[in-house]
Order: structure tokens, then sequence, then C-alpha cells
């Protein structure tokens, strides 16, 4: 059973950045898919970010392109979200989530459909 924990969230002033960090366990990563999926308050839930598994594919919300960076670390276990020049807009829970290899990043994020996720940190950006 693969179990992800995320951590790294926090409150943080418009422009600022933080980085999310997902640990797996349980089972590799190494063939799944990977994402970022949050949840804003009285919102629905949507894909933030997805990684493939092998060829390096992603896929970014276009609210987040340009500010937000995914990355995988099989070795380790990883999955990690680089968030900068926060907006307001970003405050959310984040969840972080896996996906079989047998759909694209673009399915994982947009339907979005995955067969993990995680508890869920909060990331508060705040004046």
């Amino acid at each position: 059973q693969l179990e992800l924990v995320e951590s790294g969230g926090g409150l943080v002033q418009p422009g600022g950045s933080l980085r999310l960090s997902c640990a797996a366990s349980g089972v590799p990563l190494t063939n799944y898919l990977v994402g970022w999926i949050r949840q804003a308050p009285g919102k629905e839930r949507e894909g933030v970010s997805c990684l493939s598994s092998s060829d390096g594919s992603s896929y970014y919300h276009d609210s987040v392109k340009g500010r937000f960076t995914i990355s995988r670390d099989n070795a380790k276990n990883m999955v990690y979200l680089q968030m900068n020049s926060l907006k307001l807009e970003d405050t959310a829970v984040y969840y972080c989530a896996a996906a079989p290899a047998v759909v694209t990043v673009e399915a994982m994020c947009v339907m979005p459909v995955y067969d993990y996720w995680g508890q869920g940190i909060e990331v508060t950006v705040s004046t």
C-alpha cells in the first residue's frame, strides 16, 4: 500500500516562496505518475501539476505556469513542488497524489484521477 505524507506548507506573504515535499512509503514511486492537487475553501479540487514516471512529461495548471515546478527523486521516493511568486489565490490545502502509469499526466491533473493521496497540507498566502 502506497502512503504519501506532505510537509513544507505554512503561511507566506504574496510574492514569497514555499517548497512542498511529499514522502512516499510502502511502494516505490518508480512506476507511478505523481502530482499535486489543491482545494481552496469553497472550491472543487484541481490538479496543480503532474509529472510522469519515466519520460519527464509534465502538466501545469495555467494559473501556476512559470511559477511552480514539480520534481521527483525516485531514489528517495520523494516528490516536490517549488512554489514561487505566490499569490493570494494559491491559498489552499495541497495534496500529494499518485496514479498508476496507465494514464497521461494531463488526465491525472485535469480529470483529476489518482489512486493514492496524502492527508493534505495547508498553504496560506496572506498579507
